[in-house]
């Protein structure tokens, strides 16, 4: 499936069929951070209540819901080219997006944007980062 339309078109047509397209923050400054996880990891998150993601590199996704609860994904597999591309599309029937969901890396070349790769979520880790303390690291 090859995606033509600008990215905010194809945002906007994809909240309407239940599929999504993330460009993605790219977290660069994880490392001023300690990451602790809060509870057990669950299966699945609710999809409405994704406010936005960071792409930390080719294996984690941090998924930001709207109540400020962050939860961590980290890919069972590397996911090539997702760290660069920082930018993801998936497609449910439901409003969860769950560990056995598939996500795609969408690559913008001389504006066309076209989907690299397909990846499987892992579990969804609720986490809390916690400043760093200057030279705690």
């Amino acid at each position: 499936m090859q995606f033509r339309a600008p990215a905010f078109l194809l945002i906007a047509s994809a909240l309407a069929t239940g599929s999504v397209a993330f460009s993605a923050e790219k977290a660069s400054n994880d490392d001023q951070y300690e990451i602790r996880a809060i509870g057990e990891p669950k299966s699945c998150i609710m999809r409405s209540s994704i406010r936005s993601t960071d792409v930390i590199d080719d294996r984690t996704i941090d998924f930001k819901m709207n109540n400020g609860d962050i939860y961590r994904n980290n890919l069972p597999s590397k996911c090539s080219g997702l760290g660069f591309e920082e930018a993801f599309s998936y497609r449910t029937s439901t409003n969860r997006l769950c560990n056995v969901d598939i996500i795609r890396v969408l690559d913008q070349t001389a504006g066309r944007l076209d989907t690299r790769g397909a990846c499987g979520l892992g579990k969804f880790q609720q986490i809390e980062k916690v400043r760093k303390e200057k030279g705690e690291e």
